[in-house]
């Protein structure tokens, strides 16, 4: 079955919503399930369980059948979020587009011309969708 990864942050923001929105459908376009990822950084003490995550989205989306809720833990939000995506082997992945900032300025330390979606594709053998941001 195909799978759709789509890191938010807890509590939800703007940028999650918009973001997870899109996943949403890009799962639906595809009738794909969906991973809804969180990052608890180490370094931040915050410890969110996967209830609260699950309990948040279907607030704001109602229940989501074909969805799964993980919350990872690591020290850098980009690298947790790649190591999940490989592990699941997802299809997709769906981040938006102040993550996508993120990821560049992670890559440009390590490549000279950052490419997030190539780089990804290359990597993980996924596809990239950047949600834009909520208006």
């Amino acid at each position: 079955m195909t799978l759709v990864v789509v890191p938010v942050r807890y509590p939800l923001t703007a940028h999650s919503k918009a973001t997870l929105q899109r996943a949403l459908e890009v799962a639906e376009e595809h009738d794909a399930e969906l991973t809804v990822l969180h990052v608890n950084l180490y370094q931040d003490g915050g410890r969110v369980g996967r209830m609260e995550l699950k309990r948040a989205v279907e607030r704001e989306f109602g229940a989501l059948p074909d969805a799964r809720f993980v919350v990872r833990a690591g020290f850098l939000v980009e690298e947790t979020i790649l190591e999940e995506v490989a592990a699941e082997r997802a299809d997709f992945v769906v981040i938006g587009q102040k993550q996508a900032g993120r990821w560049r300025r992670m890559l440009r330390s390590l490549v000279d011309d950052p490419d997030i979606e190539t780089y990804l594709r290359e990597k993980l053998d996924c596809t990239v969708v950047t949600a834009t941001a909520a208006s």
